[in-house]
């Protein structure tokens, strides 16, 4: 039986805390969890507990947003096919969603396309590209949540008459992708305050660099809710400009629902109003990443982007559906897994928990590596098969990096990658 250890984290510098406590009133408790999320400041505290708009930061501090939002500028100028790349999890539909309707709100020639999980699998592929110029005849390709590794394929695009813009916040590789620009906090050459922003956040920013190109500055902010609803999902941390965006859009939301997210939180038997992100991680984003899992995540994008209600009704309730299978398939995984698990993992010696099924659906086996995780805390991997090659997910355990631990043996695998705080494998052995 595992038990928990807790470690409590002590303030070393008491006269500081109690300056805290005293400046603002409050007990040295609350001053003490102040301090220990580097809260230490009477300014700090102000903008924790009130952020505001104003104190969103310059989107040209990102690296890349001067030629980014230029040639969005002069595809708009030039009538050119745009096609929005997204990930089929809530903060890749979610960017996809707010980047359309902006561009489409500005007279774009515009498509989105968000790849199949089980046929395409995540992020760009060259399939997808072909699809793209095939359908679209896209001049410049902006991926979502996705692309900051893909380097051959965003050169596939290039020789294809593509200019490619990435927006992206996952950890990049030492070569960045040839783009014409990528938006990503993370990269090594970007000197952005905020490190922590979502994908939707990403793509927020862009829409910023534009507007404020062409004059209309508050524009992008009326897609606040979208930012909130994937900054939620995406478990992001609340703090500096996550805090301001998640608040503002929840506000949105709460007051002002697209017929879309409406109709999701009345189909999760809510009501606008009072809700919150707790909310959105584990009642309202479920239903979204269902579509994704067992499907064709595009339905997330369509009943996002609607303005009919009787639209967005028919789709909540498709993802209902699929949130309700999706539920089934994950008890049943989790069943079969937990058997596998008692028969043939030595829970006394072994390190880790590795499990494969040729049966498991892998939109689900993300969530049960997880579960098994939060049972028995050790690194997992599931793997399933498709097309004779097993593709899976990990998950790990605090202060244990199992990305680094997969380099280690990458020989052995045909790909792997990070995705939203996740890991994917796919191996051809």
């Amino acid at each position: 039986m595992l038990h928990k250890r807790w470690k409590i984290r002590e303030v070393e510098d008491y006269n500081s805390l109690k300056e805290l406590a005293d400046s603002l009133n409050i007990s040295d408790i609350l001053a003490k969890l102040l301090f220990l999320r580097d809260i230490k400041s009477f300014a700090q505290a102000k903008f924790f507990f009130r952020p505001s708009i104003e104190s969103l930061h310059d989107p040209y501090l990102m690296h890349g947003m001067e030629a980014a939002s230029k040639r969005v500028i002069r595809a708009l100028t030039e009538n050119q096919p745009i096609c929005i790349y997204g990930d089929y999890d809530v903060d890749g539909t979610c960017s996809t969603a707010l980047l359309y309707m902006f561009l489409k709100e500005l007279g774009a020639n515009v498509d989105f396309y968000i790849p199949q999980r089980l046929t395409e699998g995540y992020g760009l592929s060259k399939e997808s590209i072909d699809v793209i110029k095939s359908t679209t005849d896209a001049r410049l390709l902006i991926t979502v949540d996705c692309g900051i590794t893909a380097i051959e394929e965003t050169a596939y695009a290039n020789q294809l008459g593509m200019d490619v813009i990435i927006c992206d916040h996952h950890q990049p590789k030492d070569e960045l992708p040839p783009a014409l620009a990528v938006l990503d906090p993370l990269k090594p050459q970007c000197q952005y305050p905020f490190k922590y922003l979502s994908g939707a956040g990403v793509a927020f920013k862009l829409a910023q660099g534009v507007a404020e190109k062409i004059g209309r500055r508050e524009m992008p902010l009326r897609y606040l809710d979208l930012v909130a609803l994937a900054g939620a999902a995406d478990i992001v941390a609340l703090v500096d400009e996550n805090r301001v965006l998640v608040r503002e859009g929840l506000e949105s939301i709460n007051n002002n629902p697209r017929p879309g997210i409406l109709a999701l939180i009345e189909s999760s038997s809510l009501q606008p109003g009072n809700l919150n992100s707790g909310q959105i991680v584990f009642t309202i984003a479920p239903r979204i990443n269902a579509v994704g899992r067992l499907g064709d995540a595009k339905r997330a994008v369509e009943l996002l982007i609607t303005d009919s209600k009787e639209e967005a009704l028919t789709l909540a309730k498709v993802l209902e559906t699929e949130n309700y299978e999706r539920r089934k398939i994950d008890v049943d995984t989790f069943d079969n897994a937990l058997q596998l698990v008692e028969s043939s993992i030595d829970l006394d010696n072994d390190l880790a928990i590795v499990l494969h099924q040729e049966e498991w659906h892998p939109g689900v086996i993300g969530i049960v590596a997880s579960r098994l995780v939060e049972k028995y805390y050790r690194p997992t991997i599931m793997l399933t098969t498709i097309d004779g090659i097993a593709k899976g997910s990990a998950r790990s355990i605090t202060n244990f990096n199992i990305y680094e631990a997969l380099q280690k043996c990458e020989e052995f695998f045909n790909t792997f990658w990070r995705s939203s705080g996740c890991r994917r494998i796919s191996s051809g052995t």
